[in-house]
């Protein structure tokens, strides 16, 4: 067991940190509050070939897997600059199409997911449905060798800025289960009879979030991702990126409030010592440091497990719990040691509490994760 990171990828850290860090925590904030897509950083990682680095080589990307883009969605966060549209397009529709997509798709969307001048966004939430991926209602019927797609999505993030959707949608009923089966379909954008509203949040991010509708939008036979009805083995090979790059992203964020919280207790003093001196202080960051690195261990463990071809669902869940509750409890220590500086523009810190909150519930809420560990970890009856 090896826990030292290889000379490569000690180098990718260094790397997309100094990337990152040209731009930094103003930069983003600046952006997250007028909610606009962080385009030159996105450019500039694509430049140095890392929006695509788990993209095999053959479409123009960079051969690694979920081990390396996770390095790079928390190296992006620890110079606070985390991006949700890695989540989506670089962790599961790229994943996704590199595993299930023929020969055709894999030359259309590849490439340009490599090279980062296109972004594939994901399409599974409802709004009656919530976390039960079963109840999704929006369906595709067969129209001679054309799929006609009706329904409605939720939350999806980045529309505006792609070129196309990975939409799930229900095709049909399992004769011996009774339920509902799915099918991946790549839809572009601008289809006739698809409709993105925007959907307000109070969340300081630069992804802006859409409510979609469907109204008989028309694909063909070549717009059907893997084999049709095995939507949900499909999914999941791509849920388990998510959550991984997910939990790297929030490791970097608290990565990120904790060494700009231990700065300012360095520098702060109130009677005639630095903040920092005083337990009441220390102690809440120390405790953070801890969880953040638990929570990049498990991490690191669970992209090892999904680049390696074993069983990733247990790891996955639990990295991005971890992840999630350290970068919550990081940047809500962070915002305690600044005191009332903790909510000033200048210090900046609330952007990040409002996306570290995010993550405990997306892609996948915390109960839903416990609900996983508590039936397949500890063999308990299933809750739900």
């Amino acid at each position: 067991m090896e826990f030292a990171e290889k000379p490569e990828l000690q180098a990718l850290r260094e790397t997309v940190g100094q990337i990152a860090a040209r731009y930094g925590s103003t930069y983003y904030v600046e952006r997250a509050a007028k909610h606009e897509p962080l385009t030159e950083l996105w450019a500039d990682l694509a430049k140095a070939g890392f929006i695509g680095i788990n993209v095999p080589e053959e479409y123009g990307g960079g051969g690694g897997g979920l081990v390396e883009l996770a390095i790079v969605c928390e190296e992006i966060a620890a110079q606070g600059c985390p991006m949700l549209l890695l989540l989506v397009s670089a962790a599961i529709s790229a994943e996704v199409i590199t595993r299930f997509g023929d020969d055709e798709q894999k030359q259309r969307w590849l490439p340009g997911l490599a090279d980062g001048t296109s972004k594939v966004v994901f399409a599974i939430t409802e709004p009656g449905a919530g976390s039960n991926s079963h109840q999704l209602a929006t369906s595709a019927r067969r129209d001679g060798d054309d799929w006609l797609i009706s329904g409605t999505k939720y939350y999806i993030s980045g529309v505006d800025e792609a070129q196309a959707l990975m939409v799930v949608a229900r095709t049909g009923t399992d004769e011996v289960t009774g339920k509902a089966q799915m099918s991946l379909f790549l839809v572009p954008t601008d289809a006739p009879g698809l409709v993105a509203q925007p959907l307000p949040v109070d969340a300081m991010l630069p992804e802006r979030q859409f409510t979609l509708f469907f109204d008989d939008v028309r694909v063909g036979p070549e717009m059907v991702v893997g084999e049709v009805g095995a939507g949900f083995a499909q999914v999941f090979h791509g849920l388990n990126p998510e959550r991984i790059t997910g939990a790297a992203l929030c490791v970097g964020i608290a990565r990120f409030a904790l060494a700009k919280a231990a700065d300012y207790a360095n520098q702060r003093t109130v009677w005639k010592a630095p903040i920092g001196s005083h337990q009441g202080v220390s102690h809440p960051l120390a405790k953070a440091a801890i969880e953040t690195e638990l929570a990049a261990l498990m991490t690191r463990k669970a992209a090892w497990a999904h680049d390696s071809g074993v069983p990733a669902g247990e790891a996955s869940n639990m990295a991005k719990y971890a992840a999630a509750e350290a970068a919550l409890g990081a940047v809500d220590a962070a915002i305690q040691t600044h005191g009332g500086n903790g909510l000033s523009t200048e210090y900046g810190l609330v952007p990040y509490w409002g996306l570290a909150r995010l993550l405990r519930i997306a892609p996948v809420n915390r109960e839903m994760v416990l609900n996983f560990v508590a039936q397949h970890t500890l063999g308990l009856p299933r809750s739900y």
